[in-house]
């Protein structure tokens, strides 16, 4: 898991930590460690409250792109423009189940983007053996995340409330036999 994936507008490029540290604590350095230029709100998406302090740590310490801890940079073709991220929330656990989470800068949503996203990252977690079930949890409201996850064939399993987001919708789509 450690090549670049295609869709039809985007490049998802394995997130290198220290990257992502740039992003964060030196957004003109970004563009030179990257290749391409981050676009606005970009850096919102790891300055959150949402993002925890445990994977923020985590990139201090000297790793390898590594998608299923550091994601993808989500890089528009027509623009070449990191326009988002997308990627894990781990490896897969005991029971085959990966957790996908994605974004995309609030200049570039309303253009499939996000779903183009959350398929591409299903189906790489899928060609791995050990994955049964790719999961994702949204605000619990009708929303676009929704949608997105309808158009990629997840299923609603109800309100759930997980540790670090609180009362939220799981989705899953089950890996077919």
């Amino acid at each position: 898991m450690d090549s670049a994936i295609e869709t039809e507008d985007l490049h998802l490029f394995p997130q290198r930590p220290e990257c992502i540290l740039a992003l964060i604590e030196d957004p003109e350095r970004y563009e030179s460690l990257v290749g391409f230029p981050a676009a606005p709100g970009l850096r919102e998406f790891f300055v959150s409250d949402e993002v925890s302090s445990e994977w923020l740590a985590s990139l201090r310490t000297p790793a390898d792109a590594d998608p299923w801890r550091f994601g993808f940079a989500v890089v528009h073709r027509e623009s070449r423009a990191v326009v988002g991220s997308g990627g894990f929330k781990g490896p897969p656990d005991a029971e085959g189940m990966v957790e996908i989470a994605y974004g995309i800068v609030p200049t570039f949503q309303l253009r499939g983007f996000a779903t183009q996203v959350a398929a591409a990252l299903t189906a790489h977690a899928m060609e791995n053996d050990s994955v049964r079930i790719v999961r994702a949890h949204t605000m619990p409201e009708p929303n676009p995340s929704n949608s997105v996850l309808k158009k990629c064939g997840f299923s609603n399993m109800g309100e759930v409330v997980d540790p670090d987001d609180g009362l939220v919708w799981r989705w899953e789509k089950v890996v077919s036999p």
